[in-house]
């Protein structure tokens, strides 16, 4: 027999996944921590996971058995990340079971080899980055009584997840093990530094917008002349008769957008006077306070209710408000 004729059968005998058992598998990753565990973390829902292929490629039940027992090992990474690893361990499952020199220690040496860097770089991009920019704007449609809100949340940060899942797998079974070359030059470093870059960016706008920090302590009470403020004993006095008119209306409106201060006494605050230096300073400076108490392994329980403490404790004192 000739060796094209070998190799024609042998391509013929070979077994390979099907766009199906890839649905299925792409399907199946969305389960990954349903059953996570402390001792070996997603390793079920891994498992879970790689089912299709292992039903596809291995028809004994002894080889069907080995494989799951090898994909039951540890594994822990970025949920949303580990479909690239789930498509480079398919197509080495699939040149293994075609008879492939691949043993066992190889498939988990490559699984264990690429979740430690996806991992870096799913936190700052997806929890970091697209997570809070696209929550934040949820949330102000959501503020302005608008329904639309959480459902383009919901539908949004899906279509985003479910279509990265699918992709990212597809990429991983059609390169290979040649990806693990791809993530190498130091490419995962610097995609994980500028999305640590760019998630700090956005939590460090995000946090004037969403802490709120008021200190009323007077600084000082100043008697302006009269004419350069709004009086409100006269409105009031002409609110009470009925003599309040449209043109009193659209001056007093006229003095307030010009600065004009409401009351005789202009009154200054702390407050003001920060608004004035910097606006959303106090947040700020907050925020950098709790990074360096994470950066010192405090607990975040404690650090949460540390604020507690000090926030009914500066209020009490008529410190914030």
């Amino acid at each position: 027999m000739s060796n094209s004729v070998q190799e024609k059968q042998v391509q013929m005998n070979e077994v390979h996944l099907t766009k199906g058992d890839r649905y299925a598998t792409w399907w199946r990753s969305t389960f990954l921590q349903a059953a996570w565990n402390y001792e070996r973390m997603q390793n079920v829902g891994w498992a879970y996971a790689m089912v299709p292929t292992i039903k596809r490629l291995y028809k004994t039940k002894e080889d069907r058995a080995a494989a799951l027992k090898r994909h039951l090992e540890f594994f822990n990474t970025h949920p949303y990340v580990a479909s690239p690893i789930l498509g480079v361990e398919m197509a080495m499952e699939e040149q293994k079971a075609n008879g492939a020199d691949i043993d066992d220690e190889a498939i988990n040496s490559v699984k264990v080899g690429m979740m430690g860097p996806l991992a870096g770089v799913g936190d700052p991009i997806w929890w970091g980055t697209v997570r809070p920019v696209l929550g934040a704007f949820a949330a102000g449609l959501a503020q302005s009584g608008q329904i639309l809100g959480p459902i383009i949340f919901f539908v949004v940060w899906n279509i985003m997840r479910m279509a990265f899942l699918w992709y990212t797998q597809e990429l991983g079974y059609r390169e290979g093990t040649n990806i693990t070359q791809n993530l190498g030059g130091g490419m995962m470093q610097k995609l994980t530094t500028g999305a640590s870059i760019l998630g700090m960016f956005i939590m460090g706008v995000l946090v004037p917008r969403w802490t709120t920090m008021n200190f009323p302590m007077v600084l000082s009470k100043v008697n302006l002349q009269k004419g350069s403020y709004v009086d409100t004993d006269a409105l009031a006095k002409q609110i009470n008769t009925g003599h309040l008119s449209p043109q009193t209306i659209t001056d007093i409106a006229g003095k307030i957008k010009g600065g004009q201060n409401l009351g005789a006494v202009k009154i200054t605050t702390v407050q003001d006077t920060l608004n004035q230096l910097i606006p959303g300073l106090a947040p700020l400076l907050l925020m950098f306070v709790v990074l360096w108490l994470l950066r010192k392994h405090v607990s975040p329980i404690v650090i949460i209710f540390g604020l507690f403490a000090v926030g009914i404790l500066a209020y009490a004192l008529g410190i914030m408000a």
